[in-house]
């Protein structure tokens, strides 16, 4: 079968004014748990995009560690690309696909850098062994096998072993402040359902459908 052939209809259910919550993060939080509660695999994975200085879109997908009113949070490196692009562009979108239940949410906004103290409460919550992978990778540089990589993750297990591991000054969180956030219902024969909440100067929230 040819891929331009491959569809199937989209029927789990609708997305109506009815179900808009006053707060876009409210109604995240329904649909987040929701996807949890069905099993699906990975439900806080998120595509994020940044943009380069030349206007290069780059998308990576990690996972969300903390939402509320004020925004969604992640961890990296911060000599990642990711940190580099938003370092010169602050600019940032958030793409949640949960397929498995025909429902997607898209998220655009800021991205604002945590506090140390933020960043080593979440840090020192990880297990041992990720705390050291933070130490032995330069996310995002080249190398040469695997093998090097492990040989760094082995000497960074023997360097800390009978010690806690420390912070390092070149890891950390982000922030993302949303200013639009877009909810997605598949719907029978493309008749999706789509709403849209943007976030006024006085810091309210309004919504709209729109078409598919």
């Amino acid at each position: 079968m040819s891929i331009a052939d491959m569809r199937r209809q989209y029927s789990q259910g609708h997305l109506t004014d009815n179900d808009l919550t006053d707060h876009p993060v409210e109604l995240f939080k329904q649909w987040l748990g929701a996807a949890i509660d069905a099993g699906i695999p990975d439900p806080t994975a998120m595509t994020v995009a940044t943009v380069d200085a030349d206007g290069q879109p780059s998308q990576r997908i990690v996972l969300l560690k903390d939402y509320d009113h004020e925004g969604f949070v992640f961890y990296t490196n911060l000599g990642s690309r990711k940190a580099k692009e938003l370092s010169e562009n602050p600019r940032i979108s958030l793409h949640f696909p949960w397929f498995f239940m025909e429902r997607q949410v898209r998220i655009c906004g800021t991205a604002e850098k945590l506090t140390t103290a933020q960043n080593a409460r979440y840090f020192l919550s990880r297990p041992k062994d990720s705390q050291l992978a933070a130490w032995a990778s330069q996310q995002s540089q080249p190398i040469s096998s695997r093998e090097l990589l492990m040989t760094q993750f082995h000497q960074m297990k023997e360097k800390f072993a009978k010690k806690e591991i420390p912070l390092p000054d070149f890891w950390g969180g982000f922030r993302v402040v949303p200013h639009q956030i877009e909810f997605w219902q598949g719907g029978e024969d493309r008749l999706h359902d789509r709403y849209e909440y943007t976030k006024q100067a006085d810091n309210r929230w309004v919504t709209q459908r729109l078409m598919p």
